[in-house]
């Protein structure tokens, strides 16, 4: 990025109020804990600064990457030569109105499952645990345990590139298996509406105990990931795929399929961007080869 765009960027950063930071190791931002530096990174606090960096980046065809909590994507150890828009802490209000929780963003997962929990109302503890932002789980139609956020989403606001701002209804999101319509449409994730359901606390919690447990005994959270590293296939399970092809373990360089689950691929031992995907790649070749499955990679590559 040239001076000019940096400055330009900063600009904007300082005019709403926003942090940033330069030449900022994405590797701090990541659950993978991988990725070379940013040439700026701006913590966004409001729509309207998202949308004068959309928009500048867009004119000036200045490089973009909208971040959460980076938990779905592999960033090149090379860096990103560009503008990372966080939308994390700062990015965070949460209001209920009656059984409606209205959440902008940037808010984890944790948070609003625990914001659920206090105000006794149930039906998202299946999220409980997911490594993300709300952000994300709509972009990703997040879910586990028989759950996913289209069973809770009534609506969600986003913007575009030039900095047009809409509401999507839930049949305008085209939500699926880990898709939805923000994938392919260019807009951005800025606010969503949950409608839950009022329940008991204590078996709120014990939901929510429950499937932490479960899955602190099955998944390798002790090691950098980014959750489930494919999609599952019609008609068949990832890890059991992977497992049936004596992938277990298997590794390249400091990266390793899991031993604990099949789906998840690990940094184990300071990997490298260039560990990670070949070993995606590799896995998917050889799962290929086996049994015919094309497996499909959840997690985003940012070369």
């Amino acid at each position: 990025m040239n001076e000019k765009h940096l400055n330009a960027l900063v600009d904007i950063a300082e005019k709403h109020g926003c942090k940033y930071l330069t030449q900022e190791p994405l590797s701090r931002h990541t659950t993978f804990k991988i990725g070379g530096n940013c040439a700026v990174m701006i913590f966004i606090n409001s729509v309207e600064a998202l949308s004068q960096c959309l928009i500048y980046c867009s004119k000036e065809n200045v490089k973009k990457l909208v971040l959460g909590n980076g938990s779905n994507v592999l960033c090149s150890d090379k860096g990103f030569d560009g503008a990372v828009l966080l939308l994390g802490k700062d990015f965070q209000n949460i209001s209920l109105a009656d059984d409606t929780i209205e959440v902008e963003a940037g808010c984890t997962l944790g948070q609003i499952c625990m914001f659920a929990l206090n105000n006794s109302l149930s039906g998202l503890e299946f999220a409980y645990g997911i490594p993300g932002t709300v952000g994300g789980a709509v972009f990703m139609n997040a879910g586990a345990y028989d759950g996913e956020m289209s069973f809770v989403l009534t609506k969600a606001e986003a913007i575009n590139e030039i900095g047009d701002k809409r509401i999507f209804s839930i049949d305008e999101m085209a939500l699926g298996y880990r898709t939805s319509i923000f994938q392919s449409n260019g807009y951005i994730i800025t606010k969503a509406w949950l409608k839950l359901s009022k329940g008991s606390s204590d078996k709120i919690k014990g939901k929510m105990d429950e499937f932490m447990s479960r899955r602190k005994s099955k998944q390798p959270l002790e090691y950098p990931s980014a959750g489930s590293a494919f999609k599952r296939p019609v008609g068949s399970f990832a890890g059991k795929l992977i497992q049936e092809c004596g992938l277990r373990g298997y590794t390249v360089g400091g990266a390793q399929v899991s031993e604990k689950h099949c789906g998840f691929v690990i940094n184990k031992n300071n990997a490298t961007f260039s560990d990670i995907k070949t070993l995606l790649q590799d896995v998917q070749r050889i799962v290929k080869e086996k049994t015919g499955y094309t497996l499909e990679c959840e997690v985003r590559i940012i070369e």
